[in-house]
């Protein structure tokens, strides 16, 4: 009976026995922690590889922008450093270029006293003056230096007060004289300018003729021809032009042509020997040390009034009156000297002549 009953009890307990046996076996909650990872976990680890390279990444951009930042910075300070050495040498040679200029101006207000004190001692006080908005004009009588003629020192405020005018601003006519042209332009100031002939009843120019800056005439084949005239800020140059691209280089705005060149920086220019010491009435062209022009007329062939200068004599007076370039224009009969409404000289035809162009100053 016992038998039976331990039978019995085995045969109710045998399921779960079998059960506890089956879960020591099987153990499905069970960590075993030096086995290999689950598929999850090397999931994470993969995203943590993941993010940690990308954190290595995010370290080296950052120490290479921070590299950059330090150059760009070195490079601005340097910009910096330079940009105020630049400026401290702008200002430096600004200054000295200022006091360039005063002593420029001092120099040329100085030169230009001197010229006056040497005038007023050599000719005495100006016989005619203007104070005009465009032009200081004083004229002179050269009766004091033993010629009967005259001299006008101009300074320009106005470039465009100078010029040089054709006959009736065109080729082909008889030509105007000289006072003629001052008034028809409204000048103060007027003396016959560059050289002509007659050809089939009107005056062509010789040489070279610029007009407004417009060559009228280019002709060079005479070796001993000058061009005379006047850049577009008032200066005179000239001398032997060969090319129109010299003409181009002087800038000219107003121009003509005669012979010879007189003074050179100060200095005595060569003669032609056709033209050496021989007396006639001259008009004369240049400016002072100061820049100053001056235009001089000088009678001449009047026996009992004057019979003129040769250009040697010219020269020498000029370098007397401390005028650095001087050129000789168109003389004889057409010599004239025109201001503030009459002409002042005595032309040797005993009258105006006809001339091509004229040379006016507006006030």
């Amino acid at each position: 009976m016992r038998y039976k009953i331990h039978i019995f009890i085995f045969f109710v307990l045998a399921p779960f026995l079998g059960l506890g046996i089956a879960y020591a076996q099987i153990q499905p909650f069970a960590l075993d922690i030096t086995g290999p990872l689950s598929m999850q976990e090397e999931i994470f680890q993969g995203e943590a590889d993941k993010i940690a390279g990308q954190m290595l990444d995010l370290k080296e951009s950052i120490r290479e922008v921070r590299e950059a930042t330090d150059t760009s910075t070195r490079l601005i300070s340097m910009i910096r450093e330079n940009a105020v050495s630049e400026l401290r040498a702008y200002e430096q040679q600004h200054a000295r270029l200022q006091d360039l200029v005063a002593a420029s101006s001092e120099q040329s207000r100085a030169s230009g006293d001197m010229v006056d004190f040497v005038l007023a001692n050599m000719l005495g006080d100006p016989v005619g003056q203007t104070f005009g908005e465009n032009a200081t004009i004083k004229v002179y009588s050269l009766e004091e230096a033993g010629y009967r003629g005259y001299m006008a020192k101009v300074r320009l405020h106005n470039a465009n007060a100078l010029k040089m005018v054709l006959s009736g601003d065109k080729l082909g006519n008889l030509g105007e004289t000289t006072s003629a042209a001052a008034k028809r332009t409204g000048a103060v100031l007027a003396v016959n300018a560059g050289g002509f002939f007659a050809h089939e009843g009107s005056l062509l120019p010789i040489g070279i003729t610029v007009v407004n800056g417009e060559i009228i005439s280019f002709e060079t084949y005479d070796p001993d021809w000058r061009f005379i005239g006047f850049n577009r800020n008032g200066h005179l140059v000239g001398g032997r032009i060969d090319t129109k691209e010299q003409l181009a280089e002087l800038d000219v705005l107003h121009g003509c042509s005669f012979l010879p060149t007189l003074l050179k920086d100060g200095k005595k220019q060569p003669i032609p020997g056709a033209w050496a010491n021989t007396r006639h009435p001259r008009t004369l062209i240049g400016h002072f040390v100061n820049e100053d022009l001056l235009f001089i007329v000088i009678d001449g062939r009047r026996e009992g009034w004057s019979m003129g200068v040769t250009l040697e004599e010219a020269q020498n007076k000029l370098l007397e009156f401390k005028v650095r370039d001087a050129y000789n224009l168109d003389g004889g009969g057409s010599s004239t000297f025109y201001y503030n409404g009459k002409v002042l000289n005595r032309p040797s035809d005993g009258k105006e002549r006809r001339v091509l162009t004229n040379i006016v100053v507006l006030p």
